[in-house]
């Protein structure tokens, strides 16, 4: 099958995009407007650019009216946001921030997510979240569907006992993040397999997985 992209609409692209461009990691985004609500929204369309400077993208649609989401909103006005990796335990949670609220409403109130100060930026981390990057915007992008946000990471969050300060590495055995799928479907990453060097699958491996 060969699909001209030209052919199809907006929307249509996006719907194969976004179901065959995966797994996604999610970044629940907060961010603070002008009137002092903290907003926290989650989007898929996420990624790490680079470590030196360390960056990492988000990509915010704007509405179907044109306007911008209040995400977007806040960012161009404060340049500060704070991107969190979401796990299995809150994903119920991180799912429903999606939700429309208004911008007097803040979404860590309506699902239950606890709000605590960051280290170098005005919007709050999640509590309940496993890693959070403060960032301060680096560079936008924009394009007539979307506003593309390259933010710099200032400082790093990780829960207690998630990273070896030693090795500098992640403790993946104890990392279960969840990711996007496709429509409203999400994965886990509890299905793991090593690579060894030879081609040979090893499904489950588990003495190397915090060596990856």
């Amino acid at each position: 099958m060969d699909i001209d992209f030209s052919t199809l609409t907006a929307y249509q692209r996006y719907k194969l995009m976004a179901s065959l461009i995966v797994p996604r990691p999610i970044a629940l985004v907060t961010t603070v407007g002008t009137n002092g609500v903290v907003n926290a929204a989650p989007f898929s369309m996420f990624a790490m650019l680079g470590e030196d400077p360390p960056i990492l993208m988000i990509s915010i649609n704007r509405l179907a009216d044109g306007e911008l989401k209040d995400t977007s909103v806040n960012i161009n006005q404060t340049g500060e946001f704070v991107v969190h990796i979401c796990d299995e335990a809150m994903a119920v949670k991180m799912h429903r921030c999606g939700e429309r609220f208004s911008a007097d409403v803040s979404e860590l109130e309506m699902v239950g997510l606890t709000p605590e100060p960051s280290q170098a930026v005005k919007p709050p981390r999640i509590a309940e979240a496993p890693v959070a990057f403060e960032c301060c915007l680096h560079e936008k992008l924009e394009t007539p569907s979307r506003e593309i946000f390259i933010g710099r990471i200032v400082s790093l969050h990780a829960r207690a006992g998630l990273i070896d300060t030693d090795a500098w590495r992640v403790r993946l055995q104890d990392f279960f993040p969840v990711a996007r799928f496709g429509a409203s479907f999400y994965i886990d990453t509890r299905n793991r397999f090593s690579l060894d060097g030879s081609g040979v699958q090893a499904p489950h491996a588990s003495t190397n997985i915090d060596e990856m």
